[in-house]
């Protein structure tokens, strides 16, 4: 019988809901009921109607809907004449707000069912893992690629402390526009040098005898890094903003970086193009792209490198499989800064990457 009955309840005010939606055809959102401090609102998105404003506009169709629904048999089966709820005639205005809110919010789970469920705590762990194939070029001389075939995401954010794939951070200031953190991390412009060949080279001497030559990039450290990051976003996208310098003492350099990303949706299809810009400075340009006078050789002569300003972009594309499930892929480019790309140990100014493959959400 409360199936029946709340089935009928639904059928007379979704007639109301078209109602809205006729009245307001731009502004075709989630509606949500808004307790002012002087009068009740009506949220549609960003539009606050007035109750008063919202009825008389209404008219007074939707007070009949249900009104219709509270005096009808179905009604009484549940509620006898004899309470004070079924004797309403018409509906109060309080009423009528309780019976919008609760059909926009979602109405019950299950009809019939009229058991309220907790909802799940959020978990403060993001775990991922996608399995699939990619490449990241790599510019170096005698260098191999980078193969990409297991790509881990495993972050946690606590009430301040937070760890994001391998950065460590706290969060100093929060609110509704951004988010400031202090963050350490490790350089990334290491992992190209740990992906190098030695070759031997022949080259003819001053009397046209053979010389055969041992070439090898020389090898270059990981750096700790430590500095603050800035985090805002809205309907206009997503920004990300930092600056670090070296605690390690390995390059005893700085990196400036900004990048803007925006997401499309469009049903199970999500698209996330983005761009930024990298700006290092010279010691730290210097230490991974330079060459000492120790290092050097007919290969690689002696090299001082300055500062520059890398530039890159990015396209990543998914489609939700299930709710834990979706495919991915990611295609990005790098142009090296100029400093960089005319160090004798470069062989190409252009990273590329691609990835395709299988990602499940824990």
């Amino acid at each position: 019988m409360f199936a029946e009955t709340t089935g009928e309840f639904f059928r007379h005010v979704r007639a109301c809901r078209t109602l809205i939606f006729q009245v307001f055809p731009k502004e075709n959102h989630a509606l949500e009921l808004v307790h002012g401090k002087d009068s009740d609102e009506v949220s549609f998105g960003a539009l606050k109607v007035p109750v008063s404003t919202l009825f008389h506009k209404f008219d007074t169709a939707c007070v009949n809907a249900i009104g219709r629904f509270l005096s009808s048999s179905a009604m009484h089966s549940i509620c006898p004449k004899s309470t004070a709820f079924a004797r309403v005639e018409k509906p109060s205005l309080r009423l009528i707000l309780v019976m919008f809110a609760w059909l926009l919010s979602g109405g019950p789970a299950i009809a019939g069912d009229s058991t309220e469920h907790e909802p799940e705590a959020e978990s403060p762990w993001r775990l991922g893992v996608a399995l699939g194939y990619g490449q990241r070029t790599n510019p170096l001389k005698f260098s191999d690629n980078i193969t990409v075939v297991v790509d881990l995401d495993i972050a946690w954010f606590g009430e301040r402390f937070f760890f994001d794939n391998g950065d460590v951070g706290y969060t100093l200031s929060e609110n509704e526009l951004f988010t400031f953190n202090l963050v350490g991390r490790i350089n990334s412009d290491r992992v190209f040098f740990s992906k190098t060949n030695t070759q031997f080279i022949s080259l003819d001497n001053s009397v046209g005898q053979p010389v055969v030559l041992q070439a090898e990039i020389p090898d270059r450290d990981y750096a700790i890094e430590a500095g603050v990051e800035l985090l805002a976003d809205g309907a206009w996208g997503y920004l990300q903003a930092g600056a670090f310098q070296d605690v390690s003492r390995t390059h005893k350099g700085r990196e400036l970086f900004a990048e803007y990303s925006y997401l499309f949706r469009n049903q199970r299809w999500f698209y996330e193009p983005s761009a930024g810009v990298s700006w290092k400075s010279q010691k730290l340009n210097n230490y991974y792209w330079g060459v000492t006078a120790d290092e050097s050789s007919l290969v690689f002569p002696v090299y001082e490198a300055g500062s520059g300003m890398n530039y890159f972009t990015r396209f990543k594309m998914s489609y939700q499989l299930t709710r834990k499930w979706s495919s991915l892929f990611v295609v990005e480019y790098e142009r090296l800064n100029h400093e960089a790309a005319q160090s004798p140990l470069v062989d190409e100014k252009s990273v590329y990457g691609a990835f395709a493959g299988l990602k499940y959400n824990y």
